[in-house]
């Protein structure tokens, strides 16, 4: 008799329409409204950031993808040509000799850059006086204006009466045309980006040189290790997280290299003589602000993009610790011996 009883009181409780219960809908509508009326000052204090990245961030990303299947110069009605500007795009020989000096630019920039950010954030890390002089010093090539750069960097480097020729002179050696010769051209914005960048990286190697232990180099020094044993078997090592967060960014900011070349060879032809300092992004901004192909610049930029995707995993996949999700053995649980009447089995 007292269940029969127990079965109504449950199913009168808890009503089911349509196969939903009734209650829980209404108190979850009710809920999510309440939630509306109490937070609406915080949704529209963070309302500002969302909408001006649907405006200025996603509404460009979507609408360059879009472009880069069209054919528009800015004027008219985009007329849809499919896969028309990724196939000229393979087969066109500026844009190759443009990924050819990202290319170049990129590795004799990047790598000595990166050693010697890492070589005087290992000094400005010891006992020595004055470092927040040379950190501020390191750093503030970083936020020169680049305008001023480009025009002391032309005069160093000029053909006829650039300190650097001068020098050359002095010591019977030929002249070189840095700003008019294939390699000159090349090594001239590499220099540009050292000198810009590397105080920048220092800073932060510093930052994570300050995170290990000291205790670690005070154990080396007592074992008798040198200045380039700690360097290589201690900060390195440690500094490997660090060391990837450079490499990565250090590569999607040389495949993306646009602000030195455009400068320097500003009023020039594309990228200076021979288009030798032409890169990628200064050949898609010439083709979709100065030729008004804007089609044919999106599918440069997404392409570069898919360059930017595919150095930085193999960067992330050279450089991080790829045994460090695997277990040590000498960590591992040993194996359990039961013992038994015949003896011991593992």
């Amino acid at each position: 008799m007292s269940a029969p009883i127990r079965e109504k009181t449950a199913t009168t409780a808890n009503p089911v329409v349509g196969g939903a219960p009734t209650a829980s809908i209404s108190t979850a509508a009710t809920g999510h409204r309440f939630s509306l009326r109490r937070f609406w000052p915080q949704y529209v204090a963070i309302a500002p950031f969302y909408v001006l990245f649907l405006v200025f961030g996603l509404f460009p990303i979507v609408f360059s993808i879009v472009l880069s299947f069209t054919d528009w110069d800015g004027v008219g009605s985009p007329a849809f040509v499919g896969l028309a500007q990724y196939q000229y795009l393979l087969t066109d020989p500026r844009f190759w000799n443009a990924v050819s000096n990202t290319f170049i630019i990129w590795i004799i920039s990047t790598v000595p850059m990166l050693f010697l950010a890492l070589v005087l954030a290992f000094l400005l890390h010891g006992n020595i006086r004055a470092k927040g002089f040379y950190r501020v010093a390191f750093f503030i090539p970083n936020v020169t204006s680049m305008v001023a750069m480009a025009i002391v960097f032309g005069s160093v480097f000029s053909d006829g009466f650039g300190l650097v020729n001068a020098a050359l002179r002095a010591v019977g050696a030929d002249p070189v045309g840095w700003l008019s010769s294939y390699w000159g051209i090349k090594v001239t914005i590499a220099v540009m980006v050292i000198w810009r960048w590397t105080g920048y990286n220092a800073i932060i190697y510093l930052a994570g040189l300050q995170s290990i232990s000291t205790e670690l180099y005070d154990a080396a020094k007592v074992d008798g290790a040198n200045t380039w044993q700690i360097f290589t078997r201690i900060t390195i090592p440690m500094l490997r997280p660090v060391i990837l967060f450079t490499v990565i960014t250090s590569t999607i900011g040389g495949l993306g290299l646009f602000t030195e070349p455009q400068i320097l060879f500003n009023g020039q032809a594309v990228g200076g003589p021979d288009e030798a300092g032409m890169t990628i992004v200064l050949y898609q901004y010439d083709q979709a602000f100065n030729q008004f192909d804007f089609g044919y610049g999106s599918a440069i930029a997404w392409v570069l993009f898919f360059f930017s995707v595919v150095f930085a995993i193999i960067n992330w996949r050279l450089l991080s610790e790829r045994d460090g999700l695997k277990t040590p053995r000498r960590l591992r649980a040993p194996r359990t011996v039961t013992t038994s009447a015949k003896g011991p089995r593992a």
